[in-house]
């Protein structure tokens, strides 16, 4: 991603905390990255990232890969992000596949390459989410056990995973509510939601989770619909509830890829708006690399007024 050794030492410097930087009276607007796998999906993220900077995001997240199959990709971004723009960057880091020495070991990497912030995640099994989670003999149990390990580390801002609906493998939403507690009450400063799409989820979980004294922003996350069998799929790993109206919708156009980004950028829209004026304090576009989509939505809230 390119990037000068005086432009590098000036964004590694001008790293914030997410938990300052939300703290603004303006909304935050953030987009997630995942590594990509070849040449060609590099190239793809690197015209993302050029499309979507301009829009001055608070910050920006890269991803994790299952059982840390993109560790070396995901440090590999991470580093160029920090050194070759002048954007926050958030770096995933999750249990799976790793003593806990190790895991101290890619955190130290992370600092090391200037991040200051990172979102502590248990992640999923390498063999998918709806595989049984089973820890390294030496690893960490739990996402709370990897923020109070980041805690020790000094100055990093941790944030961690929230699940609106509930996560898929929890017995109970309230049992998962009081894990989020948990992770908040170890140290977590920020937390960014599972993608969803019914605005009165996340203003429920927020109440509930003020209700066991979280105080700390929770960041919506939403994801633009751009490929019909791909959010259906990704709805159905995560748990989301996939509205069936939205799903007669868009497969009414499957075949019409406009059709279906139009719609998608239309239902992200009205989301965030909700979101937005019902107090969120801001939005997380999961971008799948892309930023079509993206900007768009962004576009749209910016005439509403509702961004910056």
């Amino acid at each position: 991603m390119g990037g000068g050794r005086a432009r590098g030492a000036a964004a590694v410097s001008a790293q914030r905390s997410v938990a300052e930087l939300i703290a603004a009276p303006e909304p935050s607007f953030s987009f997630e990255f995942f590594p990509p796998r070849t040449d060609e999906g590099e190239a793809r993220l690197r015209t993302a990232i050029t499309e979507l900077e301009p829009l001055a995001p608070m910050f920006v997240d890269v991803t994790y890969g299952a059982g840390g199959s993109t560790r070396d990709r995901t440090l590999r971004v991470v580093r160029d992000l920090v050194a070759s723009t002048d954007l926050t960057v958030v770096a995933h880091l999750t249990c799976v596949g790793s003593s806990a020495a190790q895991v101290r070991e890619v955190a130290a990497d992370l600092v090391g390459a200037g991040v200051r912030n990172i979102l502590a995640l248990r992640g999923d099994p390498p063999d998918g989410p709806r595989a049984d989670w089973r820890p390294h003999p030496e690893g960490l149990r739990h996402a709370v056990d990897l923020v109070a390990l980041l805690k020790g580390l000094g100055d990093v801002t941790v944030g961690v995973a929230a699940f609106p609906e509930g996560h898929p493998e929890a017995e109970s939403r309230e049992a998962d509510l009081d894990r989020f507690a948990e992770k908040v009450r170890a140290g977590a400063s920020f937390a960014i939601t599972q993608f969803f799409f019914d605005a009165a989820d996340y203003f429920r979980f927020v109440e509930d989770a003020a209700a066991r004294g979280v105080d700390v922003p929770i960041i919506p996350g939403v994801m633009p619909v751009t490929n019909v069998s791909q959010i259906e799929r990704f709805a159905e790993l995560s748990g989301a509830a996939f509205p069936e109206a939205l799903a007669r919708r868009l497969h009414a156009v499957e075949g019409d890829a406009e059709a279906v980004r139009a719609i998608g950028v239309e239902v992200a829209t009205e989301l965030s708006a909700e979101l937005l004026g019902g107090g969120a304090p801001g939005i997380h576009f999961y971008t799948l690399n892309r930023s079509t989509a993206t900007r768009e939505v962004h576009a749209r809230l910016v005439a509403a007024g509702l961004a910056g």
